[in-house]
């Protein structure tokens, strides 16, 4: 069996594979922007909170203590959804660089199983040759 013949079915796989962690990187920048689009809302949000806050005239005690005290949680929200953010983006640079590394595989192989191909062709254009050249060797020996 071909050398070529042989690597082939491991080139595929390896391809496979490159595949697979490109979906799976995909899957991981689609959860990150989910997770930055919660964040710029939650920011939106406390901002719009916060305006009405300061837009209030008269407020009492405890009505101000309860718009302090949701402005406090939604700050925490803030800050864990932020941490969310930060870990997706860990998360993907991660993936990033196992599709990486599985793509490098993959080229690789690519390119040793065509440089077998090449290699194979060359040795049987040869073959093919030394076969034209004694056929041609026989003809002139039987002509004289």
């Amino acid at each position: 069996m071909k050398r070529s013949t042989r690597m082939e079915p491991v080139a595929e796989v390896a391809g496979h594979r490159e595949q697979q962690e490109a979906q799976r990187l995909g899957g991981c920048q689609r959860q990150l922007d989910e997770e930055e689009n919660k964040l710029r809302q939650l920011i939106a949000y406390r901002e719009e909170y916060a305006g009405r806050l300061n837009g209030q005239q008269g407020m009492d005690a405890v009505l101000l203590r309860d718009f302090r005290v949701f402005l406090e949680r939604l700050n925490q929200a803030i800050d864990q959804q932020r941490q969310r953010v930060e870990q997706a983006r860990q998360a993907c640079e991660r993936q990033r660089l196992q599709w990486l590394a599985s793509r490098s595989r993959a080229q690789a192989l690519d390119k040793v199983t065509a440089r077998y191909r090449a290699q194979e062709r060359r040795e049987e254009e040869r073959a093919e040759q030394a076969e034209l050249d004694e056929h041609a060797q026989r003809g002139v020996r039987s002509e004289e």
